[in-house]
C-alpha cells in the first residue's frame, strides 16, 4: 500500500516524498482512513512505529482544505503531549508534512521564557502543539482559547498519568468544544486509560499494532549480571569498544544520570546526560549533538528520553533495569529503526532480579546471558 492509496493529497504526497517515505507504517495504514472518515480513534502502538505521521497527516489533509476557504486567528488543532522534547519532534513533522501547504503551527512548553510563544500566538495559528503545564498558564493568562478546536490529539496518553498529568487533562477538557474530533494513542492501554478514553472519545475506533509485549526482530538483547557496585566499570569496558558508534543509556534517576556521566568524564568517554533537571536549552543542545553523532554516549532518564527519534542508534544501554516492564520495551524501541539492526544489554545487579523476570514474562522469553570474566554472576 502506498500514501497515495491512502488518499492522501498531493501537497502532503510530495512533502512526504521529499521526506524518503514511501509506505506507510501498519499504524498509517489503519489511522490514517479512520481519521478522515471523521471517527473518534483510540490507538495503541508502541514508540517507533510512526504514530505521529497516523495523526499529522490527516489533520493537515483536512484543515488544508478550511485555509484555502480563508485564513483566520483561531486554533484548530491541539496536540498535547507530556515532555517538551516530544512536542518539539511533534512541530518538526508537522513542519516537514505540511511545508507545501499554507498551515502555521507552534509549539509551547515550559522551562523557557513564554514571550517568543506569545508572539506567535498573537499572530495566529492554526495547530498548537502544547505540553499541559505551559498550555493552562498560557490559558490562564487569557492568550489561547480552545473553543475553535476541530482536533484534540492526546499522544502518549500512558507517559502523561505516569507524569501526574491528569489532572491537568481534567481541567482542560471542559475548555474543549463538545464537538471535535478526539485522537487519542498510547503505547499500553492499562485501566486507568481506558477509563479516561471513556470520557473523551465518542464511538471510538479502536487501532492497536504491535503488541506491548512485541519488540522489534532486528534488536540483539542481552543481560550482564553483575554487582551494583560494578555497574560502573562494566559500562565503562563496554563503551572502550569504538564500534559502539550510538549509544544511549538509561538511568532510573536524575541523580544516578549525573553521576554517571562525570564517571565516564574521568574515564575520559565524552557524554552528556538529559534529565528534568536540566535546562530546556542544555538538553536541546545534548540532543542534538546526539542526533548529529558529534556526540557518542547520550544519558539519559525515562522521562527526559521518552518519544526520542534518533537516526542509526547503534545501543541502548539499561544501567538500571526499570521498575515497569513496559517501560523496557520503550527503552530498547529506539534502536532498530528504520531498518537497521541494534542491540539492547541490560545490568542486572541482584536486587533487580525481580524486575529483569517481570521483564522476560512480558516478552515471553529469556533474555540471552552475556557472561564475561570480569564480573560475578548474580545467579
Amino acid at each position: 500500500m502506498t500514501f497515495k492509496e491512502l488518499n492522501v493529497i498531493e501537497p502532503i504526497l510530495q512533502a512526504l516524498i521529499q521526506e524518503g517515505y514511501s509506505t506507510p507504517t501498519p499504524i498509517q495504514q489503519e489511522a490514517i482512513p479512520i481519521i478522515l472518515n471523521n471517527s473518534d480513534i483510540l490507538g495503541c502502538a508502541q514508540t517507533g512505529t510512526g504514530k505521529t505521521a497516523a495523526f499529522s497527516i490527516p489533520i493537515l489533509q483536512m484543515l488544508y482544505s478550511k485555509v484555502k476557504q480563508g485564513r483566520d486567528k483561531e486554533i484548530k488543532a491541539l496536540i498535547l503531549t507530556p515532555t517538551r522534547e516530544l512536542a518539539i519532534q511533534i512541530g518538526e513533522s508537522f513542519a516537514a508534512y505540511g511545508k507545501n501547504t499554507l498551515l502555521i503551527h507552534t509549539v509551547i512548553f515550559g522551562g523557557v521564557g513564554q514571550q517568543p510563544q506569545t508572539r506567535d500566538l498573537k499572530r495566529g495559528v492554526d495547530i498548537l502543539i502544547a505540553t499541559p503545564g505551559r498550555l493552562l498558564d498560557l490559558i490562564n493568562q487569557g492568550y489561547i482559547n480552545l473553543k475553535t478546536i476541530d482536533f484534540f490529539v492526546l499522544d502518549e496518553a500512558d507517559r502523561m498519568l505516569d507524569m501526574g498529568f491528569i489532572h491537568d487533562i481534567k481541567r482542560i477538557l471542559p475548555l474543549l468544544p463538545k464537538k471535535r474530533q478526539t485522537l487519542m494513542f498510547s503505547a499500553t492501554m492499562p485501566q486507568e486509560i481506558a477509563s479516561l478514553a471513556n470520557s473523551m472519545l465518542t464511538n471510538p475506533v479502536k487501532v492497536a499494532v504491535d503488541p506491548v509485549s512485541s519488540t522489534v526482530d532486528s534488536i540483539e538483547q542481552f543481560v550482564y549480571f553483575a554487582e551494583k557496585r560494578e555497574k560502573t566499570s562494566l559500562l565503562i569496558d563496554l563503551l572502550n569498544d569504538k564500534n559502539k558508534k550510538s549509544v544511549l543509556v538509561f538511568s532510573r534517576t536524575k541523580h544516578g544520570a549525573d553521576k554517571i556521566a562525570k564517571a565516564l568524564s574521568r574515564a575520559g568517554i565524552g557524554s552528556d546526560a538529559i534529565h528534568g533537571n536540566k535546562s530546556q536549552n542544555a538538553r536541546q543542545a545534548a540532543l542534538s549533538k546526539f542526533k548529529k553523532h558529534t556526540t557518542r554516549v547520550l544519558i539519559a532518564t525515562d522521562i527526559a528520553a521518552r518519544g526520542l527519534d534518533i537516526d542509526q542508534l547503534s545501543h541502548v544501554i539499561n544501567y538500571d533495569l526499570p521498575e515497569v516492564p513496559e517501560t523496557y520495551i520503550h527503552r530498547i524501541g529506539r534502536t532498530g529503526r528504520a531498518g537497521y539492526g541494534g542491540v539492547a544489554l541490560s545490568f542486572c545487579d541482584p536486587e533487580e532480579l525481580p524486575r529483569l523476570k517481570d521483564i522476560q514474562k512480558l516478552l515471553g522469553r529469556k533474555i540471552s546471558v552475556e557472561r564475561n570474566q570480569h564480573y560475578k554472576a548474580a545467579i
